[in-house]
């Protein structure tokens, strides 16, 4: 069980309200994609990091901006391509003559927002300079050691139809990400909206700051204080270990993913108003926390069975509780 104690009423209440917020906000600038929103806003909440995976043209980027738009803070914008190095991500030590010394310059990455587009693009050394920043958190040159502001989030997209050229992201750095989705194309009502609003040309620009830094801090208090009950602990313990072994998969869940798996859940049973993780939470993070730390087989492949697939199959082999148990 947690040993946080739980969360107070008014703070699960102010915490409601603000993922509301924030979700309306970013709604404006991504319409038609209220659930990609919601999940965005989560991983925001839990202290986790985004990777948005589409097409070109649905707006990853968009997401991306109007998320960084409608927190108080410093974001940054790093196009990945592959002649970048990672200096360029982190920052360098540049000699400066007039004082004789090294003078440590920060790079994009120090930003409480930093969004990495087209992160397949940059080569893998470039990449593991980002992914090293978002496990530790600061940035070593020179042997010393620079922390980036809190806090800090990084939203990560990548072009699944275009990879000539690019370098995969390798499944262990994948794990750093909290979530993976991707936006698709909107309904046709939402696609006459937007073609109705010509006249608003940027809309993500528009998107205008409704939280501060502090206040995302305060939302990861409250959401690491929401209970889950030993039943849906033993669960989710349940399905990883499952995913180990399962016939189809060459890579199950890691700690790190039931850890992230855990987190995400509290942050959307807070978003939904609760103080405590109900089964319908766990069902519906299960794909956006676990499809990218899990690595099908060959045969699996060949059959046409995709990862959502053997999620499925593993919650139904695992019995969900019935009820949260608080």
């Amino acid at each position: 069980m947690s040993t946080e104690a739980p969360a107070h009423a008014d703070e699960i209440a102010w915490f409601g309200e603000t993922f509301t917020t924030i979700v309306d906000a970013i709604g404006a600038a991504l319409v038609g994609k209220e659930r990609v929103v919601q999940l965005a806003v989560t991983c925001l909440a839990a202290g986790g990091h985004l990777l948005v995976e589409d097409v070109p043209g649905t707006g990853k980027t968009s997401l991306a901006r109007s998320l960084a738009g409608a927190v108080h803070g410093s974001h940054q914008r790093i196009q990945f391509t592959p002649d970048l190095l990672p200096s360029d991500v982190t920052g360098a030590s540049i000699y400066d003559p007039r004082q004789q010394h090294f003078e440590f310059r920060a790079g994009p990455v120090f930003a409480n927002i930093v969004l990495a587009d087209e992160i397949n693009r940059a080569s893998p050394k470039t990449q593991s300079a980002l992914l090293e920043v978002m496990e530790e958190g600061r940035v070593t040159v020179d042997g010393v050691t620079h922390p980036v502001p809190t806090p800090f989030m990084v939203i990560a997209t990548q072009n699944p139809i275009e990879q000539a050229g690019t370098y995969p992201l390798p499944e262990a750095q994948l794990d750093r990400f909290l979530m993976k989705t991707a936006i698709g194309y909107p309904d046709a009502e939402a696609t006459i909206g937007v073609l109705s609003g010509l006249a608003v040309r940027d809309r993500a620009a528009a998107v205008a700051p409704v939280i501060s830094g502090d206040q995302v801090l305060r939302m990861r208090e409250v959401a690491r204080s929401v209970h889950v009950s030993r039943p849906l602990l033993e669960f989710a313990q349940a399905v990883a270990e499952r995913s180990r072994d399962h016939r189809h998969l060459r890579l199950g869940l890691s700690v790190r993913g039931l850890l992230g798996f855990v987190h995400a859940a509290k942050a959307w049973a807070a978003g939904q108003g609760r103080n405590y993780v109900v089964p319908d939470d766990l069902k519906e993070l299960a794909v956006p926390v676990m499809q990218h730390r899990m690595l099908l087989d060959a045969d699996a492949q060949f059959d046409g069975v995709t990862v959502p697939d053997v999620i499925d199959q593993l919650f139904d082999v695992v019995p969900l509780p019935t009820s949260a148990g608080h």
